[in-house]
């Protein structure tokens, strides 16, 4: 489900941010955007598969483990698996069609 949610994104540089089961994004004619949506379906389906919590742990501990090797919170970002997968597949609206289980094990 998506959520237009303007005031908890507002003060952020996020455009759009997905907790299972909804995706939350900032502008309303982003509900059309094809990619942004689909990068967070991605996101989806890896919480699925990490039975969400693990997701979640799993995120945060990449984060740091970046955060603290490259001294950039964008850089670190930007080097979390499950964000390498998504980025890189996002434009492919087929991609979540022949996705293999734990896709973003390869971005490790």
């Amino acid at each position: 489900m998506i959520i237009v949610c303007q005031n908890f994104l507002k003060n952020t540089k996020i455009n759009g941010i997905t907790l299972y089961p909804f995706i939350f994004i900032k502008n309303p004619e982003d509900k059309t955007n094809a990619v942004l949506i689909n990068h967070e379906k991605i996101h989806l389906r890896q919480q699925l598969e990490l039975l969400v919590i693990f997701f979640y742990l799993a995120y945060i501990i990449e984060y740091y483990f970046w955060f603290f090797k490259l001294k950039n919170p964008h850089k670190a970002y930007r080097r979390i698996s499950f964000e390498m997968e998504a980025y890189t597949n996002e434009a492919n609206l087929n991609y979540l069609k022949k996705r293999k289980f734990w896709a973003f094990r390869k971005f490790i």
